[in-house]
């Protein structure tokens, strides 16, 4: 079903007996947010009120609102706590800031018992390929180049989905009603490294010549922040911290892809790299 549909939500309510709520389902790749900016407002605004208003009157012991780093906007150097402004410099992060307004809303008015958490970049095995890690993975298994939005230097935090599940265990069972949870790691890489370490570990190469054949720089996106440096103490207090090596989980994803990457319906069109037109041009709606 679909998170726009009022009548299909409350029904669920109604005969599921529904008594937890982790909310992931959004509209959440940012290249696209440019292009279908009030498809992303709809889906992850509108239907986070549809979702929240069927969980209230359905009573709800819990309701975790699952967001992103992205919110905050970039930073160089100052690290963000679950104290700091939102800043969202694209429409994705502007979508899902704009809907953390409204879960904190409801805690306000009703005391209703949600959980915000805002995760760093995450990878794994059945992670639709048009995001960064299984895109470049799944390019060098086709022989094909790595494509670089920019200059590359754009520095990212990835965390292994295992390590992600544990996290919204840990905060089902102790995050408290009305917080907000950073959910993230200080293994950071950029872009342009991460082609090469997957180049690397793919085509079996350290030259440096021969990994630049395998990378393609494109044209970057209107906004791209350098980085989202978070602190993670309050998760870390509850009793989490991601456990999962960088080495170990990449590993793992590689394997995946090498036999799965026809598991999704127009997975060759993931692969493309997003052509880049003005911000906010060519909006369409849901």
């Amino acid at each position: 079903g679909d998170i726009c549909e009022p009548d299909f939500i409350k029904q669920l309510f109604e005969t599921e007996k529904i008594d937890i709520v982790l909310h992931f389902a959004a509209q959440t790749h940012v290249d696209l947010s440019y292009w279908h900016a009030l498809e992303f407002t709809y889906v992850n605004v509108y239907g986070t009120n549809v979702l929240l208003a069927a969980a209230h009157e359905a009573n709800v012991e819990k309701f975790v609102y699952v967001s992103t780093d992205e919110v905050y906007g970039g930073s160089t150097d100052e690290e963000f706590d679950e104290s700091s402004p939102k800043r969202p410099t694209n429409p994705y992060a502007s979508s899902k800031a704009a809907a953390e307004c409204f879960v904190q809303s409801y805690w306000e008015r009703y005391q209703f018992p949600a959980v915000i958490t805002r995760s760093s970049n995450v990878y794994g095995p059945h992670q639709y390929p048009e995001k960064v890690i299984p895109k470049f993975i799944s390019l060098l298994q086709q022989n094909r180049k790595c494509c670089i939005h920019g200059s590359g230097l754009q520095r990212r935090n990835f965390l292994y989905a295992a390590d992600v599940v544990e996290a919204f265990l840990t905060v089902l069972k102790e995050g408290k009603p009305g917080e907000i949870y950073n959910i993230g790691t200080n293994f950071e890489m950029s872009i342009a490294q991460l082609a090469k370490e997957l180049i690397h570990l793919i085509k079996k190469t350290s030259s440096e010549s021969e990994m630049e054949h395998w990378m393609d720089y494109v044209k970057d996106r209107p906004m791209n922040d350098l980085r989202y440096p978070m602190n993670s103490e309050k998760m870390h207090n509850l009793g989490w911290r991601p456990k999962v090596p960088w080495k170990e989980g990449i590993k793992k994803t590689i394997e995946w892809y090498k036999e799965n990457f026809h598991n999704w319906k127009n997975s060759e069109k993931a692969l493309e790299p997003f052509p880049v037109i003005e911000p906010f041009a060519q909006l369409s709606g849901p």
